[in-house]
């Protein structure tokens, strides 16, 4: 089978089927109107995806709070905004009917900007910290999540992505660090309990088999007491409590698995890969492959950090660049079972039309990213963010950050 059959393959998740092999992976955008509704930039950007063809599509992390978050202009899910919701999945299903739409989920806890919101926290991060979150907060937050995905389905989203990565909530519950002696913290029974009983809740209050359920997780997250860590004060891998998350949530009904590592506000050439250091992607494929191995056939994985790869001029030695290009490795990882889809991020920025690309056969036409990452560099500015190399709008936009805020000093979101 050639790399372009692999890829445009149609793969089952859960009772649904995506098209292809491509995934297109939460971006936040900072794009949104003063009520936290999708704006007509944030429209434009989906309604591209979608007639660019991914098989699956995930609206940028989505925040069930407007009082603790990371992004000044973002997405929120709350009662308020369901109907803005609702009228935005179906114009971005009118531009392609057969694409899956998900929604992440998210809460930012600890990397929620004090700036214009609350930052809370399980356990004080040194450098981080926020007010101590008690149990009965959490339980709120758990219902907040629980509402949010009752909404999400109501809005006519083919499923969730319950956010579990990058050092937001999610993943700052389940760390070794959280040793703190409450209802959530120190055993992993208590740290893995949030996880396991908001599954159990949406699938109870959301009864539609038919409505997609999983989650982003930072496999290791490489710093002392981060997730995938022997403990709270060591950065060494072990990846028993990440196999054992996603075996449990497999249990309460989890279908995908979206495969990531790192935190951006700590280790963010991790998270997303540094042009100049690529062979930090191929840890990724590791931390697929072993959890990959440890999942039920049906249950699909995601991997990421394919970008980098680019059209095989990426930086790599001791492969040759056909060999290493983002089209050639993704679909070469696909059928070695590492994993069952590719996901894309700034890729998906430069050009969202790939997938339809190479459908059509016109490979030559797309648009590769150049990992600049000057699209992280708006994000961290709180600015609009989209590829400053292809989109003149985006380019002028960085201008126009730098000469009002600088350039960054910190590269950290």
């Amino acid at each position: 089978m050639s790399y372009k059959e692999t890829l445009l393959s149609p793969v089952k998740i859960g009772n649904r089927t995506a098209k292809n092999r491509f995934f297109m992976q939460a971006m936040e955008c900072n794009d949104e109107d003063k009520n936290g509704n999708p704006s007509a930039i944030t429209l434009g950007r989906y309604e591209n995806l979608a007639k660019g063809e991914a098989g699956l599509v995930s609206l940028e992390a989505i925040s069930i709070t407007k009082e603790s978050r990371s992004r000044d202009n973002q997405i929120t899910i709350m009662p308020q905004n369901e109907k803005a919701l609702t009228e935005f999945v179906k114009k971005v299903k009118e531009a392609n009917r057969n694409m899956l739409f998900i929604f992440q989920l998210t809460h930012s806890g600890e990397l929620s900007n004090p700036d214009f919101s609350r930052r809370v926290t399980v356990k004080p991060l040194y450098g981080y910290g926020g007010d101590l979150l008690s149990e009965e907060e959490v339980d709120k937050i758990i219902d907040d999540f629980v509402t949010a995905a009752v909404i999400a389905h109501s809005a006519g989203a083919d499923g969730i992505d319950m956010k579990l990565c990058h050092g937001y909530f999610g993943s700052q519950v389940l760390r070794p660090y959280n040793d703190r002696k409450w209802k959530y913290g120190g055993s992993w029974k208590n740290r893995s309990r949030f996880a396991y009983d908001l599954y159990e809740r949406i699938r109870d209050k959301v009864n539609d088999k038919n409505f997609l359920i999983g989650s982003k997780v930072s496999i290791w997250e490489g710093f002392p007491g981060g997730f995938g860590t022997e403990g709270p004060d060591s950065p060494v891998i072990d990846l028993t409590e990440p196999v054992d998350l996603m075996k449990g949530l497999e249990e309460r009904g989890a279908q995908f698995f979206i495969q990531s590592a790192g935190s951006p506000s700590i280790t963010i050439s991790l998270t997303q890969v540094d042009k100049k250091i690529p062979y930090y992607a191929y840890l990724h494929q590791y931390f697929a492959k072993e959890i990959k191995k440890n999942l039920r056939p049906q249950t699909v994985l995601i991997g990421s950090n394919f970008s980098v790869f680019r059209n095989g001029k990426n930086n790599l030695c001791a492969v040759e660049p056909e060999k290493s290009s983002l089209l050639q490795y993704g679909a070469q990882c696909i059928e070695r079972r590492v994993v069952d889809m590719i996901g894309l991020w700034r890729q998906s920025l430069a050009d969202p039309y790939l997938p339809k690309k190479l459908r059509e056969g016109k490979e030559n036409e797309i648009k590769y990213c150049t990992v600049c990452d000057n699209c992280l560099e708006l994000l961290i500015q709180q600015s609009k963010v989209g590829c400053c190399t292809y989109d003149k709008y985006y380019a002028n936009e960085l201008i126009k950050t730098r000469k009002e805020k600088g350039r960054l000093k910190v590269v950290h979101t």
